[in-house]
């Protein structure tokens, strides 16, 4: 079987050193908010081109934390709304919904499965404060197009990065330094993932970056003596030291899912199978490689048959999940049809180009 994501095999190379760090870490005694966590925030920030990075315990907290401390700074108010993509994965639309925000969600573009900048005009009004770009796949959404949409009606961009570590636009600027904030995740599984729950934010706003490094904490900058009323969301010492190893791989592990993207690209050429749009750009590090077919249940039952592991991402869309029950008669045609055709087939650095080439002969032959 080809496995979708052998994380194991991804984190070996890294054992001795993630050993290393263990001793250290035991020997060192201090658990929380340590020196392995600042140079991670102070690397990331690096390498992100960005000015401040804030280490939080997971992804949905790192967008959480960005609508509360806005909210904090006066540039948002509970109630105010929130640009969103209709098709993207639910916790975007959580961390809005835990800021006491309100999502207003747009359609996505079926070429590219980002955010469809032509149609957020239609939905801005008096109380739309800010967009939630998602770069869904590991796909850079039109930051250009947002931001001058963003800049025109005075409202904030905040990216949700968590699949894109390392995209960069045509100028260079990555992901992470495209808005005014951003929201990481490094879920195991992601391109630079921990080896349990972890996040970050990254931000070059001064008056921002202070506010979540205090909420994160109990909304406390000095121990014991709280200004806000913070939650414990502090990214752990331990996954800090661990991503400060994987770090330095990044790019290069980015360079081989887009070996792989390129070989899927040229070679299936099967007429059943839709293939994602790239152009060869850095703008796309496919944290996914996402085709389309109408028959999705048959193809991913045949590559089953066939040793080869499957993903859906995502089954079903959020407007239509049982925890937004206000939402499930609204309908969003595109975003229902993307949910209902895409498949994930396996991508990842440790991939062999046996493997790949074995995918795409069993896609062909499909």
């Amino acid at each position: 079987m080809i496995p979708f994501l052998d994380l194991h095999k991804i984190n070996k190379p890294y054992e001795e050193r993630f050993q290393q760090k263990l001793k250290v870490f035991l020997d060192k005694g201090w658990y929380i908010l340590g020196d392995e966590v600042q140079l991670f925030e102070k690397n990331f920030a690096l390498y992100c081109g960005a000015k401040h990075c804030i280490g939080v315990g997971n992804g949905l907290d790192a967008l959480t934390l960005i609508f509360k401390a806005y909210i904090q700074l006066g540039k948002l108010q509970k109630g105010d709304e929130v640009i969103v993509p209709a098709n993207t994965y639910i916790a975007s639309i959580l961390a809005v919904f835990q800021a006491d925000l309100v999502p207003v969600l747009v359609e996505p573009k079926l070429e590219t499965y980002n955010i469809n900048p032509d149609l957020i005009t239609d939905k801005i009004t008096l109380k739309t404060k800010a967009i939630l770009a998602v770069h869904l796949y590991g796909q850079l959404a039109e930051m250009n197009a947002i931001s001058a949409i963003a800049k025109q009606n005075k409202l904030l961009v905040v990216e949700d990065a968590a699949q894109a570590h390392g995209a960069a636009n045509t100028e260079n600027f990555r992901a992470g330094n495209l808005s005014d904030a951003a929201g990481f995740s490094f879920y195991p599984g992601k391109n630079l993932g921990a080896l349990g729950d972890a996040g970050a934010v990254t931000t070059n706003d001064d008056e921002l970056a202070k506010t979540i490094f205090s909420l994160r904490n109990y909304g406390s900058e000095t121990k014991y003596q709280n200004d806000f009323i913070g939650v414990n969301s502090r990214l752990d010492e331990l996954q800090a030291a661990f991503l400060n190893v994987k770090l330095p791989y990044l790019d290069s592990d980015n360079d081989k899912r887009m070996v792989i993207a390129n070989r899927y690209l040229s070679t299936i050429i099967n007429p059943k199978i839709i293939l994602p749009e790239f152009n060869g750009g850095s703008h796309h590090v496919f944290h996914l490689f996402v085709i389309r077919t109408e028959k999705r249940e048959a193809l991913q039952n045949y590559l089953k048959d066939n040793g080869i592991e499957t993903l859906i991402h995502y089954p079903i869309p959020p407007h239509q999940q049982k925890a937004l029950v206000a939402w499930n008669n609204l309908s969003f045609p595109m975003t229902e049809k993307i949910h209902r055709e895409v498949l994930s087939i396996p991508i990842s650095p440790v991939m062999t180009m046996e493997e790949v080439d074995f995918v795409v002969k069993i896609l062909n032959e499909y």
